[in-house]
């Protein structure tokens, strides 16, 4: 399924097989949507606020599916645990499943599968940090915040002037390059299997030739720092980067570096590496533990933001659907993560 819409003509033989769910790390919104739509699908939902740990894996007891949240890491010994209380299957809440372990999960009898949701709104949320990465408003409104509304030292840049290169096409990368075209800026693409109508061309050729860089390629050890100092060294002067993909697509200490010499414009960035226990906390109050997110912070030319660019109400309905059907078409058998 790649949208909200087979989710709504599932077939009836799925609709009606009774089955049972486990949802962890559920949020109030999600518990609603989860105790609202499962019951219409012929499923009891077990909504735990907790996210998922060795500790209350055993409320999976009964359900072979379990739904998790994708803020928390799960560890080994939580799988484990989920798999003595004879879960067969998890489906995350989230496009990336970086946070598990999926061999091992598969070596305990487990399948892990990810959801689908709206493309448009991670896709919404990249093209608003590329227009504000190259209109400078973060210093900008930081500047108004505290009456000073002089306008900037350097001119804001046009998209229809620049190069976006697009770094992975699938679902959200394609929604992007949709919306970058009523720009009327060249767009250039990179993706290891191409999918869609674009200019593709080699990554180092997307790099020298781009104004903006903006992942969106699944996180693997084969793109693991896909931006590393000798990549980043090879971007165009003064280019952005943009990611909502995921934080160690990127090097940090290589961007920081290249930010503090100005080798580039700025950067936009939804994710971080070091984002775990960090991200969806209030650390008003509390030291933060990172090397780099407050180096990154002081820069005026960077804008951060809590991996929020998925968090829309059509993207929350998509996502509790879709984790309600995965479980049972699994359980159905038509599918096996």
């Amino acid at each position: 399924m790649t949208n909200s819409e087979p989710v709504r003509t599932a077939n009836r033989r799925t609709r009606s097989l009774e089955s049972g769910i486990t949802v962890y790390g559920c949020e109030r919104d999600e518990a609603v949507l989860f105790r609202e739509l499962a019951p219409r699908f012929g499923v009891v939902p077990t909504v735990v606020e907790a996210a998922v740990s060795e500790n209350n894996a055993g409320l999976a007891v009964g359900n072979r599916c379990v739904s998790v949240g994708h803020k928390t890491r799960i560890t080994n010994a939580t799988l484990l645990a989920l798999s003595r209380a004879g879960v067969a299957y998890i489906s995350t809440r989230s496009i990336g499943y970086n946070h598990v372990d999926v061999e091992y999960a598969a070596g305990l009898g487990i399948s892990v599968e990810n959801v689908f949701y709206s493309p448009d709104s991670v896709a919404d949320y990249t093209l608003m940090m590329m227009l504000m990465a190259v209109r400078h408003a973060k210093s900008t409104v930081r500047r108004a915040d505290l009456h000073d509304y002089r306008l900037n030292d350097v001119r804001g840049r046009e998209l229809r002037d620049l190069t976006v290169g697009v770094v992975g096409t699938g679902r959200i990368g394609t929604a992007v390059m949709d919306r970058l075209r009523g720009f009327g800026c060249r767009v250039l693409a990179n993706s290891k299997r191409p999918s869609t109508a674009a200019e593709y061309v080699p990554l180092d050729e997307l790099l020298r030739l781009s104004d903006i860089v903006t992942l969106h390629t699944p996180l693997n050890r084969e793109t693991r720092h896909l931006l590393d100092r000798r990549r980043i060294g090879r971007m165009r002067q003064g280019a952005f980067v943009i990611n909502t993909g995921r934080g160690s697509l990127i090097d940090t200490e290589a961007l920081v570096v290249a930010l503090e010499k100005g080798r580039l414009g700025g950067a936009a960035l939804d994710v971080l590496e070091e984002e775990e226990g960090i991200f969806y906390a209030d650390r008003r109050n509390t030291p933060i533990d990172s090397e780099h997110l407050p180096r990154l912070q002081e820069m005026p030319n960077v804008f951060i933001s809590p991996h929020t660019a998925y968090y829309t109400d059509r993207a929350l309905s998509d996502t509790v659907e879709n984790s309600i059907i995965n479980c049972l078409k699994f359980e159905s058998g038509e599918q096996h993560g």
